[in-house]
């Protein structure tokens, strides 16, 4: 082994597993509670299909956060999200 390659390998191998726990963190479901019908929804890739639908139908953005919208287009969102739900 080169003598000086261990420094290095061991900051690349670090710079590899912090940016994997990145994307980890960044794709992390979370739980946001809906005062208006009160239940809780799972925000995953799931809930962000019907978000980015209501944003588009609305003509809000879409690439807004949700939990940085006023509250009236929180619960705008509410109402429209419980009235396009898909029973299974």
């Amino acid at each position: 082994m080169i003598r000086g390659s261990r420094p290095l390998s061991l900051m690349l191998l670090g710079a590899a597993l912090a940016s994997g726990v990145g994307v980890a963190c960044a794709s992390h479901p979370y739980r946001v509670y809906d005062p208006y019908y009160t239940d809780y929804h799972v925000w995953n890739n799931d809930e962000v299909v019907y978000y980015n639908r209501w944003a588009s139908e609305t003509h809000h953005d879409p690439h807004r956060d949700f939990r940085k919208l006023n509250k009236d287009d929180q619960k705008q969102y509410w109402t429209w999200r419980h009235n396009h739900e898909e029973h299974h």
